[in-house]
């Protein structure tokens, strides 16, 4: 695993600066929902489609010259590698994701457009995180964790600081889709006033279950399939489970309807794409589990998703 510091909101604040110098803020756009007023934080605009590019520079962006020369590993199911392939690219950084078999086509060629190796394993019978450690081991690159890492936690929560500003104050909730927990530890570090809601899809509430027994929890051996790839964390780390077990309010989960749901909401009122897992914490919105006030603001993490899934998603009337 990589350096253990803490991540701290001071180094969210670095990151929010660093991001902002090389990207303009994603939108903060208005809608209503069940007639109440809210925000949605477009992060699927993002140059890679999602909010991962934040961390992924963050951590890029830190390494010394040594260590850029070594290269780095990463593992995810597609939306994290973009972001570090996206980041390696521009440094000059040799990247190598380590990405499951089963991961979505449009992420696995843009990862190897923008130059990076890919390495595939079976996602329900083998451990990522062995895999990209051995890797490092090998080679002596770095590894650079999807969400257990204090750059990459700092980095998504830059995302907060963006909200701050353009709400011209910390938002009274942030709900957010939720895998790893990457991103739900950074909004509370960013945020210290809000009230941060994790939203996992149903069978993949490792976050979720784990805030509630005090502990960190494991998905199941038998969890049921879900489109929502980006959220299909096996269990969270303590890094990220100390911060939310701090901050965060009781998460909540959606179905797969719901999602749909979402993604025709966005397509036909925010005209905008969003991939399964990014369309999460506007489910939970829509569906009524979660409070909405003007100062809500909801996550649309990601838009990666190809042209037939996303027609299927928004033709299905369940």
């Amino acid at each position: 695993m990589t350096e253990q510091r803490e991540p701290t909101h001071d180094g969210v604040a670095k990151a929010a600066a660093k991001i902002a110098a090389i990207l303009p803020p994603t939108p903060l756009l208005p809608v209503e929902i069940n007639g109440a007023k809210a925000w949605c934080k477009a992060e699927s605009l993002q140059p890679i489609g999602v909010f991962k590019i934040r961390g992924a520079w963050h951590r890029l962006s830190d390494l010394s010259e040594e260590e850029r020369a070594r290269g780095v590993v990463g593992l995810s199911s597609g939306n994290h590698a973009q972001g570090v392939a996206w980041a390696a690219q521009r440094l000059g950084i040799a990247a190598t994701i380590v990405m499951p078999s089963d991961a979505p086509r449009v992420k696995l060629d843009r990862v190897r457009e923008m130059g990076a190796a890919v390495v595939s394993y079976d996602r329900m019978s083998e451990d990522r995180d062995e895999i990209a450690n051995a890797l490092c081991e090998e080679t002596g690159a770095t590894l650079v964790h999807a969400f257990a890492d204090p750059w990459v936690i700092e980095g998504q929560g830059s995302a907060g600081i963006e909200i701050a500003e353009q709400l011209g104050r910390q938002p009274s909730r942030i709900v957010a889709p939720c895998g790893g927990g990457g991103l739900t530890a950074g909004l509370s570090l960013a945020c210290p006033e809000s009230e941060i809601i994790p939203v996992e899809p149903q069978g993949w509430d490792d976050v979720t279950r784990s805030l509630a027994a005090g502990s960190i929890r494991r998905v199941a051996p038998d969890a049921p399939s879900t489109a929502c790839d980006a959220l299909q964390t096996f269990a969270t780390f303590p890094l990220n489970f100390e911060i939310l077990q701090r901050r965060a309010s009781p998460g909540v989960t959606v179905s797969e309807a719901e999602v749909r749901a979402a993604q025709r909401f966005a397509f036909a009122n925010l005209q905008l794409v969003l991939e399964p897992g990014g369309a999460a914490a506007l489910a939970a919105a829509l569906a009524g589990k979660v409070p909405l006030d003007g100062e809500t603001v909801i996550v649309l993490s990601g838009g990666n998703t190809d042209a037939e899934s996303f027609a299927a998603a928004i033709t299905s009337y369940d």
